[in-house]
Parts: structure tokens; C-alpha cells; sequence
């Protein structure tokens, strides 16, 4: 399979893709391994955790600059995920020394046992952090894993590969596999040796994968699309919470689930938003992704820059007006960017503001009152993530505890709590990942009575 440099669109690379034979080989070997990798110490996996955390540091630029390449990232976004990669396997060895993995009462000691195979399946806009944060879990529980990573991010995968392959971990442990989620995913979805399917991607796949999983009653984690709302408040500092709103929209070029692509605005205040969402989009610095002040890049590929396209075209069709942006490229640049663009005058219902998008293309709603923008946040099927901007602590908690989603970011773009968990409500999920929740998630309790 032939792989494009999204800056250009020329070819950059070719991938070799696994098949159905390929799967049964490393489900294999990861059962093989899972017989005596299960029996490993906390302080054994504790030390195979430090080395990939080492071992990607020591690679940082390497994985950077391929990132940049392949996924058209620029250097300050996909240098911060790289290090998050990273950190994943500090945080989560500090969650394994204190998972309680035996207890024992009055009459019966209870075992978190390890559950076995991990079948991971993950999407191509944030490889490193993606494959990381199932794979650091596993290896704490106990599991072993077979990964199948997006064959768009292949060069990615093959640096992180040889850092996991640095680490001394056992043979068979972490088993790759680049191949189609048509064939490879399917297979492990299917795979009565495979326990657990967790999965990162689009909420159509998940249902895929979620029914293919329901023939061996394997558990299932999945975290799946969004169509975050961002609620400004009427008494928010505009000056912060306008340009703040554009970073949660347009964050990793658009393509992120977690992406606050519904803002949510009063009304009385709608014409001085709109010149704010101006100013600070005529900010945004777009392409020469070595620069550090760059931050939006081009779409991961020719795919993706057409569904940009066609949702742009929708919301013109159906009555939405362009405030910036546009059809077709930004003037200069040619590969597979898009326009940035905002759209003002949305309805609730709009093909624009119901479906995830996964690119930078923002819907401007507004609202009469407090009760109707905590009804238009949660008129949606995602509920993955949501944020929030406004002064008075007391409304805020109150409007906070009405949004359904997973999570809630109030005054700021990034969550800082590495030990809180990761996961949706209604249709953008199953589960929950990271800290102690992503071992969870790869154990099952047994209970052994006393005697």
C-alpha cells in the first residue's frame, strides 16, 4: 500500500500489510507469552515500563520528525504528544504500585487476574499516544498484546516498534501488526484466543467491532467519536475564552475526537464573539510545520481532505454562513490543507453540527439562556467531551453537572489530572482508559475462599 506525504501529496512510503494468516500468528504468540508474562512481578514490569519510557525519549526526534512527515503534524503538537506517549508508562507504573491486585477479608481473598490477550486496534491522529496508552496498561496487568495501528501511520509505527523492541520485554509480549481493519481488525474482533478488543476510532467502526466481539463475549473498551460542546457563559472573559475556543476546535488540525467543534454562545454577545472569532483565527498560524509557532497542519490524507470538503459544502447548502474560512486550500499551500473555517447562523440539526467532521471546521450556535445551552450541549448522540467558560464558580458547577460527558474542562483547553479517567457517555464509548481505570480494564476479579 502506498503511503502520501500530506504536505505534497506525493508518495512517501510504502507499507506492507498483514492478512488474516498474520493474525493468527501473533494471537499465537501473544497466548504463548501470556503463560508466563502473567506470572511476572509488579517490580519486573515495573522495569520493562521504565525502559520504553527511556527508550522513546531517547528517540524523540526521530519519532518527531517522522510524525511530521507522515502525519503532517506540526513540530510543537506532535513534540508534546510524544513526550505524553512517553510519559504514559511513568504514570502508569506509579497506577500499577498502587492497584490493589489481591485482597484479602474475612472469609475470601479476591485476585484481580490478568485477563490474557489484548487486541488493539488504533487511529491514525495520535499514533504514539494512541498505541501507548493500551499498550502501557497491558503490560501492568499482566497481558500481552496484539496491536493494530492505522497502516496510514506505518513510519510512525516501525520507530515506535524498535523503542519497544530496545526494552528487553519478552517474546511475544507486544505483537504488530500494520494491515486493513477490514481483515486484521475483523479477525481480532473475532478471535476466540483474543479476551479483550479495545479500540480507538470512529463510532460506526466501534459498533462493527462491538458486534464481532459479541461471538466469544470478549470485553470490549472503545472510545469513540465526539461532537464536543463548548459553553461560553454570558459572564465569561471573552478576551480568553474566544481565542481558547479556537484551540479546542482546531487542535491537532481538527482531527481529534475530543474536539470542541459546537460553540455554544449567548446571543445578547453574539456580535462581539463573531469579531473575536475573527481577530483570533486571522492568528492561527497555518503550515511550515518545523516552526514552532505552526499549529494547524494538513489533513493525514486525500481522504479526509475531501470529507473536509463536503461537510463545508453542506453547511453552505444548508443555509450556515462562512464568518472565515472557505472551500479548497489556504492561499499558498497546496497537499491536503484546508481553509480553517467557522460557521455562524447554525441550527440545531445541521449536517455540520451533528457529525463528527475530524477537521477544522467550527459551528457557532447561540443560545437565549442558561437552560437552552445546556439543552443544545446535550441534543447530540457523542457525550465524549465537553467544555466550559464562564466566572461564577457556583454556575458553573451547576451547569457542569448537567452536560453528559465524560468529562468536563472548565476555563482551560487540556485536562492536567493524569490520574483521572478517559472515556464517553452515549454513543462515544464503552469503558474507560488511563490511571488506574486502564488496568481495570484488562483484569478480572476472582474470588478465593479461605480455609
Amino acid at each position: 500500500m502506498k503511503l502520501y506525504n500530506p504536505e505534497n501529496g506525493e508518495q512517501a512510503s510504502v507499507v506492507t500489510l498483514a492478512n488474516s494468516a498474520d493474525v493468527e500468528i501473533a494471537v499465537a504468540a501473544a497466548k504463548k507469552a501470556f503463560k508466563t508474562f502473567s506470572k511476572t512481578t509488579i517490580k519486573e514490569r515495573g522495569e520493562i515500563l521504565d525502559l520504553i519510557y527511556q527508550a522513546i525519549l531517547e528517540r524523540r526526534d526521530e519519532l518527531n520528525q517522522v510524525a511530521i512527515n507522515e502525519y503532517g503534524s506540526p513540530i510543537s503538537a506532535t513534540n508534546a504528544r510524544t513526550v505524553y506517549a512517553a510519559q504514559i508508562f511513568v504514570d502508569t507504573k506509579a497506577a500499577m504500585e498502587e492497584f490493589q491486585f489481591s485482597q484479602t477479608l474475612d472469609h475470601a481473598q479476591i485476585i484481580q487476574q490478568p485477563l490474557g490477550v489484548i487486541a488493539a486496534i488504533t487511529p491514525w491522529n495520535a499514533d504514539y499516544t494512541h498505541i501507548c496508552g493500551k499498550l502501557a496498561p497491558a503490560i501492568a496487568a499482566g497481558c500481552t498484546i496484539v496491536v493494530k495501528p492505522s497502516e496510514l501511520s506505518a513510519a510512525q509505527t516501525q520507530i515506535l516498534t524498535e523503542c519497544f523492541a530496545s526494552a528487553n520485554v519478552p517474546e511475544g509480549v507486544i505483537n504488530i501488526l500494520n494491515g486493513t481493519g477490514a481483515e486484521v481488525g475483523s479477525a481480532l474482533s473475532e478471535h476466540a484466543d483474543v479476551d479483550v478488543v479495545t479500540f480507538t476510532g470512529s463510532t460506526a467502526v466501534g459498533k462493527i467491532i462491538y458486534r464481532a466481539a459479541a461471538g466469544t463475549m470478549k470485553r470490549v473498551i472503545l472510545e469513540l467519536g465526539g461532537k464536543s460542546p463548548n459553553v461560553i457563559l454570558d459572564d465569561a472573559h471573552l478576551e480568553t475564552a474566544i481565542p481558547m475556543a479556537l484551540n479546542i476546535a482546531f487542535s491537532n488540525s481538527g482531527q481529534a475526537c475530543h474536539a470542541g467543534t459546537r460553540l455554544i454562545i449567548p446571543k445578547l454577545k453574539a456580535a462581539e464573539i463573531k469579531n473575536l472569532l475573527i481577530q483570533a483565527a486571522s492568528k492561527l498560524k497555518i503550515g511550515n510545520l518545523q516552526d514552532a509557532d505552526s499549529f494547524i497542519g494538513p489533513m493525514v490524507s486525500e481522504k479526509q481532505y475531501q470529507t473536509v470538503q463536503d461537510y463545508i459544502k453542506s453547511g453552505i447548502a444548508e443555509g450556515a454562513k462562512i464568518l472565515v474560512g472557505g472551500l479548497g486550500n489556504p492561499k499558498g499551500l497546496d497537499g491536503y490543507y484546508v481553509r480553517p473555517t467557522i460557521f455562524t447562523g447554525v441550527k440545531p440539526g445541521m449536517k455540520i453540527e451533528r457529525e463528527e467532521i475530524f477537521g477544522p471546521v467550527l459551528s457557532v450556535i447561540e443560545y437565549d439562556n442558561e437552560a437552552e445551552a445546556i439543552e443544545i450541549a446535550n441534543d447530540t448522540i457523542y457525550g465524549l467531551s465537553a467544555y466550559l467558560s464562564g466566572q461564577d464558580k457556583s454556575r458553573l458547577d451547576r451547569v457542569s453537572s448537567q452536560i453528559l460527558a465524560g468529562r468536563v474542562l472548565i476555563n482551560t483547553v487540556v485536562n492536567k489530572e493524569s490520574k483521572s479517567p478517559f472515556g464517553g457517555f452515549k454513543q462515544s464509548g464503552i469503558g474507560r482508559t488511563s490511571w488506574k481505570y486502564g488496568i481495570e480494564a484488562y483484569v478480572e476479579p476472582k474470588v478465593i475462599t479461605l480455609y
